[in-house]
């Protein structure tokens, strides 16, 4: 009988190692019983068509799934997505919304990325105080 553990690890694993067909047999049946883990390193594979036909609307319904329970990355990684128009249509707003989820669990990348946005106004109201308070929870400040 397959032991679940091991088979999240072998899927974590295989991701990691590149291996990109084997993680995706792995963490498939992750993905669609909720584990955001699982559902980022899917998106993330279906976003790059890594070990799979690349899929714009299955990556985004995967981030999204993941963000909207908590998993920092992927609410970095959909942040993203939005003020790219990467897999969805641009939308800075929504971009600002999702950055600032990751950025309140301490996620650097999201607080730079945030202190740009209102620096330049990008999304949010212009705003240079919080773009400098932002730089500064980025820098550990």
């Amino acid at each position: 009988m397959p032991d679940p553990d091991v088979d999240f690890a072998s899927g974590i694993s295989a991701f990691e190692s590149r291996e990109f067909a084997k993680a995706l047999k792995f963490l498939s049946p992750f993905s669609e019983q909720g584990n955001p883990e699982a559902q980022y390193r899917m998106a993330i594979m279906y976003q790059n068509g890594l070990g799979i036909v690349r899929n714009d609307t299955k990556a985004l319904e995967l981030m999204r799934a993941a963000a909207e329970q908590g998993h920092a990355l992927a609410q970095h990684g959909l942040g993203f997505m939005y003020l790219q128009g990467e897999c969805t249509p641009k939308d800075a707003a929504q971009a600002a919304v999702w950055f600032r989820k990751a950025a309140d669990q301490g996620m650097a990348g999201s607080q730079m990325t945030l202190g740009m946005m209102y620096e330049q106004g990008l999304g949010v109201e212009k705003d240079p105080q919080a773009a400098k308070r932002w730089y500064e929870l980025a820098s550990g400040g």
